[in-house]
């Protein structure tokens, strides 16, 4: 995972008011986010101690859906919709692995098999990999 990212009409909404307060996750969250949103920056223990990247991205984004739901809700909505669109399982059934050369429309058609939409297919400019996908649902 890297982000669950409210937006609005297509404009993607980013530190919105009023701040909220970020509440240290803990228990059964904390073991959940711990294996699924990887906070790749840090070694495991400062990042469940600190938990810089989930403080970040709730401020960030989760702020701007805080009248909808609360923070527990937002990072449990992130991680119902990983296992819902389990990408990776999706690219192997598509015989898509890493280490091998793939088009576009492979990835992109093999994502959709699961979305039923388009998925946003990025890839690094510098490198041909893939570098993100991107579901946007409402």
């Amino acid at each position: 995972i890297h982000g669950l990212w409210p937006d609005k009409e297509g404009t993607l909404l980013q530190y919105c008011k009023p701040k909220p307060t970020f509440q240290w996750i803990k228990d059964q969250m904390l073991d959940d986010l711990d294996k699924n949103w990887i906070q790749l920056k840090y070694t495991q223990s400062y990042g469940r101690d600190k938990q810089p990247l989930w403080k970040y991205e709730y401020l960030k984004h989760g702020s701007c859906c805080q009248k909808v739901i609360n923070q527990n809700t937002y990072f449990s909505l992130a991680l119902r919709l990983k296992d819902r669109f389990d990408l990776l399982r999706t690219l192997q059934i598509h015989r898509i692995v890493p280490g091998s050369s793939y088009t576009f429309k492979e990835i992109f058609d093999a994502i959709k098999t699961v979305t039923q939409t388009d998925p946003d297919v990025k890839c690094k400019k510098e490198a041909p990999e893939l570098y993100e996908i991107g579901i946007c649902l409402n």
